[in-house]
């Protein structure tokens, strides 16, 4: 087979649903590619997406967008994957793995048997679940294929303690851990604004009630998405957002430290399960592995989620 050379300005999205077009809009604004392909099951959702799209390019610059199939992938430097069921009020992300393991086992392989060389980005949910899936039906080398993982989740915590703290959400250093869903674990031991430990930073601004706080916060992030589709079904604007920036890591080689879902190997004593935990990320996907602080209790914890993705990673036929 013929070497296939990639193409670091084209991006592939497939499944066109909430989440897959509200990123391709947010890419499209981005300024990271010069071609991008959508693909559905329903080839006329995807042209209308993209259609529809497009008609914004003489207010952003020009981007050639298009329905395609999966033979349009193969030079992509990322395909991004959004297909799947999605999550209904009173459902959690695991309750959506059968159905989505299954319509992984259709689009996997017909990424696989085009000797697919670029990044395989997961969103669809339950994340890290179908990141440990796409790693076993496509074959591709670990560090290739990865999940968008606590990057949203990582994300509100840093909103919520800015809101907390009164000071801009870009000062706060603080990760959400191990499943992108109820077993999350908020890092707080690792946590710092500009470098302050947190407590010491919470006391400068007159809070002194910190495991209240601790946990209040923690709730609150870990609901919100149960909170959001409860009010408006779905959540696509924020995961859409936090594509887009581990787009950026990538095809800007920018070996920024993210907390997406990859397989882990030895960690905390964690084998063979995909989950979320910080990595350097450049353009050939995870460069190193970066492992933080953590207190014992948040080991133990991380440890827990682990477990709860094991046992599920069990049930399935993979």
């Amino acid at each position: 087979m013929k070497d296939i050379v990639i193409d670091k300005r084209k991006v592939a999205i497939v499944g066109c649903g909430f989440v897959g077009s509200a990123t391709a809009f947010c890419l499209m604004q981005s300024g990271l590619f010069s071609e991008m392909v959508l693909i559905d099951a329903d080839h006329d959702r995807a042209e209308g997406e993209a259609l529809d799209i497009a008609h914004g390019i003489p207010f952003i610059g020009h981007v050639d967008i298009y329905a395609g199939g999966y033979d349009d992938i193969v030079d992509a430097s990322i395909v991004i994957i959004t297909a799947g069921a999605n999550q209904k009020p009173d459902e959690t992300r695991l309750d959506l793995v059968h159905k989505n393991v299954g319509i992984f086992k259709s689009i996997i392989p017909e990424i696989a048997s085009r000797n697919y060389q670029g990044i395989l980005l997961i969103v669809s949910n339950p994340v890290d679940i179908l990141t440990y899936a796409a790693c076993r039906l496509s074959n591709m080398p670990e560090d290739r294929v990865i999940g968008s993982g606590t990057v949203l989740d990582s994300a509100r915590l840093k909103y919520k303690l800015g809101e907390h703290l009164d000071v801009d959400s870009k000062s706060v250093h603080a990760f959400i851990i191990g499943e992108h869903g109820d077993s999350e674990i908020a890092a707080w031991s690792s946590a710092n604004v500009s470098g302050v430990p947190l407590n010491d930073f919470c006391e400068l601004r007159g809070h002194y009630q910190h495991e209240e706080s601790m946990e209040r916060i923690a709730a609150e992030v870990k609901n919100c998405a149960y909170e959001i589709i409860s009010k408006k079904r779905a959540t696509y604007y924020g995961i859409a957002m936090s594509v887009r920036r581990i787009c950026e890591a990538i095809v800007r080689n920018e070996r920024s430290i993210l907390p997406i879902s990859r397989m882990i190997h030895g960690e905390y004593g964690i084998e063979g399960i995909a989950l979320s935990m910080p990595a350097v990320l450049g353009e050939d996907g995870v460069q190193t592995r970066v492992p933080i602080s953590l207190n014992e209790e948040e080991q133990a914890k991380l440890r827990q989620s682990a477990d709860t993705l094991t046992s599920v990673i069990k049930g399935l036929d993979l």
